[in-house]
């Protein structure tokens, strides 16, 4: 016999991605299934201009049937207020999650596979490692939808200060609040290996190790060989190119 809260997860999830309606109990026609490339491509403005129309007019349809809902789960409520989205655009974000990851949660192997399709010309798989560990910001090996919305709403409608914590992050693989000049060369390195050998113009070999040297040059104000929190987010906010690359997605959803 299943407790309440499981009885109550399970209505939670099922109207978060209006797989029922929670009046009559009976199921919602199935939504047509998109692959999360096709998905990841629409955010991206060079590939969609339109991206926010496009989530608007795919609520439009489904006005009729948010209006009958009288009840909203207690997980989306709490999402709309730990991220920057709205109700609808939670609900939407979680129905294309739940087609591609019916188990609820994505594997690091699983997200390395996806992510290889972005650069199939080189390896990106140690990238992709550094990407997940950043997404899951639990550190159970899984990446959950809530995991996945929080820091896709950061990346996406964040402040400055909110992005440039979250790249920190990313850089600082052992997560001890300083970046070492060994961990961006692993970042730089893994960057590398994903745009392949196939780059126009070619890359030298020793790029990694200049972009690196460049980052310390421009981050590390004290010398003392590692980069902390105040002396990137110092430097960031006094790039003009940095900056404008902060609010390249600003408009995205």
């Amino acid at each position: 016999m299943k407790s309440r809260s499981q009885d109550q997860s399970l209505s939670d999830s099922r109207e978060l991605d209006r797989s029922f309606d929670p009046l009559t109990g009976n199921p919602l026609s199935k939504p047509n299934k998109k692959t999360l490339k096709q998905r990841f491509l629409k955010l991206l403005p060079c590939c969609r201009s339109d991206s926010s129309s496009s989530i608007n007019q795919s609520n439009i349809a489904d006005e009729g049937e948010l209006s009958t809902v009288c009840h909203r789960p207690e997980g989306l409520d709490r999402l709309v207020q730990q991220t920057k989205f709205n109700k609808k655009e939670l609900q939407v974000l979680y129905r294309g999650f739940k087609n591609e990851c019916p188990s609820g949660v994505v594997n690091e192997e699983t997200f390395k596979s996806i992510y290889s399709q972005f650069f199939p010309q080189g390896d990106s798989s140690m990238y992709a490692h550094f990407l997940f560990e950043a997404f899951d910001t639990n550190n159970n090996g899984a990446v959950s939808f809530e995991d996945f919305v929080i820091s896709l709403s950061i990346i996406l409608r964040g402040s400055i200060t909110d992005k440039l914590n979250w790249a920190f992050n990313l850089y600082d693989l052992n997560k001890d609040g300083c970046i070492t000049r060994e961990e961006m060369t692993d970042i730089m390195h893994s960057i590398y290996d994903m745009m392949g050998k196939y780059t126009y113009p070619s890359m030298k070999d020793s790029a990694p190790k200049d972009h690196v040297d460049s980052f310390f040059q421009k981050m590390d104000k004290n010398n003392d060989g590692v980069v902390t929190m105040d002396e990137f987010l110092e430097t960031c906010q006094k790039d003009e190119n940095i900056m404008q690359s902060m609010h390249m997605f600003d408009n995205v959803i």
